[in-house]
């Protein structure tokens, strides 16, 4: 029971007169919730930023409700096989409003760019926003660029926000799982994250690592299109599998159950994975996502989602179960059990 023990264990309150940020607060895991706890919803809360997901349901505007989500990119490096910080700034948000069952309609970019910067560089970057948006049908209507001096960037950062709108009754959140729930995802797992290691270390695996940035709006729509009862949708990005699990269990007050079996992952980045001594339930994905739907739709809904492009590799990994602990845990490949918790700090920094 030691993962329990370290799951209840005392946590000291952030120290907000002579504290200062950490890698890990930017990590997806315990020290980013206890940051957003602590000091963003502490000063900036209200209704809306108390639902806790990726967006922000609004409103009822006509027949529908808006979706908003923003997200800030600070990948390094800025080009990695499989994508460039353009496209993966376009693609990151618009799963952000999908996975809150809306229909993405429009983004917002923001530029703060380093003096010094290759116009060249800059060029291919937003070259790349635009392929990704167009190719999603989500166009880019405003925006802002702001220039630092050299040395007080690193290279460009960039900053998107995606509108959309969710039919009623459609809208999905984090705290819709339930006991007895089937958790899958839609294809292998680490792909992103070790892309950006490879690439970033310099390290030649003999089996190429591609992103998997994508925009996955298009399988949603025929996710939801096979009518299965999907409680639960989110993309795992930052903290991985992992993270993102361990947030909807304390959303929806539930416990998990992995199979270490059932997880999907490239040998490639399985090897990597044990090379650098990395755990990919932990590894960035910006291609694919996890969804938690009524038990008896999982076959239904694991088809429509091998059916899609996107979704060919998907898989059913785990279920959710009553656990007031709100633990997420895994069967092993050798029988037994182990808590799947929060990372404390950051396996992989800057890698959206």
């Amino acid at each position: 029971m030691s993962g329990a023990k370290a799951r209840s264990s005392y946590v000291r309150p952030l120290d907000l007169k002579q504290g200062r940020v950490e890698m890990a607060h930017g990590a997806g895991g315990r020290a980013m919730a206890q940051l957003i706890e602590e000091l963003f919803a502490r000063y900036l809360g209200n209704e809306y930023l108390a639902q806790g997901d990726d967006g922000a349901l609004l409103p009822a505007i006509g027949s529908g409700q808006l979706v908003m989500a923003t997200d800030c990119h600070v990948v390094s490096p800025l080009f990695f096989p499989g994508g460039d910080i353009g496209c993966l700034s376009v693609h990151g948000t618009i799963n952000d409003v999908a996975m809150m069952g809306a229909q993405p309609l429009w983004l917002a970019a923001g530029f703060i760019l380093e003096e010094g910067l290759l116009l060249a560089d800059l060029a291919r970057i937003v070259q790349s926003m635009a392929a990704a948006s167009t190719a999603a049908g989500v166009p880019i209507v405003t925006g802002d660029t702001k220039v630092v001096e050299r040395g007080k960037g690193d290279g460009v950062f960039i900053t998107t926000t995606g509108v959309g709108v969710v039919a009623p009754g459609m809208a999905l959140s984090g705290n819709q799982a339930r006991a007895g729930d089937a958790i899958l995802v839609s294809g292998t797992l680490g792909d992103h994250g070790m892309a950006i290691m490879a690439e970033r270390e310099s390290l030649g695996f003999n089996a190429p690592i591609v992103s998997d940035t994508a925009a996955l709006h298009g399988l949603i729509a025929a996710m939801r299109a096979s009518g299965a009862e999907i409680h639960v949708l989110r993309d795992p990005t930052r903290g991985g599998l992992a993270a993102t699990l361990n947030e909807i269990a304390r959303q929806s007050k539930v416990g998990m159950m992995l199979h270490e079996k059932a997880l999907p992952i490239r040998p490639a980045v399985n090897a990597a994975c044990e090379f650098l001594g990395l755990d990919p339930l932990y590894v960035a994905n910006e291609g694919k996502l996890l969804a938690i739907c009524a038990a008896g739709d999982a076959d239904r809904l694991l088809a429509a989602m091998r059916a899609h492009p996107l979704g060919s590799a998907a898989a059913i990994v785990g279920t959710v179960h009553d656990d007031d602990h709100h633990f997420v845990q895994m069967t092993t490949s050798f029988g037994g059990k182990r808590i799947v918790d929060w990372l404390g700090g950051e396996q992989l920094p800057r890698i959206c």
